[in-house]
């Protein structure tokens, strides 16, 4: 198993039209070989800080099967529109990548 996540950090006030953004994309994610399973996550809300933290999360059956939809046709069409929107976030989103330990 491998889990992709992007963690992003939205700017306070903006959290609604990012998750309209997200429930409203055709992602094709089920069209891929080796996909299992998405779910978009809200995490806290840093007051003093002024964001929120949201992380997208995949599970594939393997780490290759992840890389292949990085190098999709499903991939690049559900990422064509992407900075189109008026959500504003801080900094850049950050991939995080996990395997699964074997046993544990």
């Amino acid at each position: 198993m491998y889990v992709a996540m992007n963690r992003f950090k939205v700017a306070t006030g903006s959290e609604q039209e990012f998750e309209d953004v997200w429930k409203g994309r055709d992602s094709r994610l089920s069209e891929l070989s080796g996909f299992v399973s998405f779910h978009l996550l809200k995490g806290k809300t840093f007051e003093d800080e002024g964001y929120t933290l949201y992380a997208s999360h995949t599970v594939w059956e393997n780490e290759d099967a992840f890389t292949a939809w990085t190098k999709s046709e499903q991939f690049r069409d559900a990422h064509k529109n992407a900075g189109q929107s008026n959500v504003s976030y801080l900094g850049h989103p950050a991939f995080e990548g996990f395997s699964s330990v074997e046993g544990a």
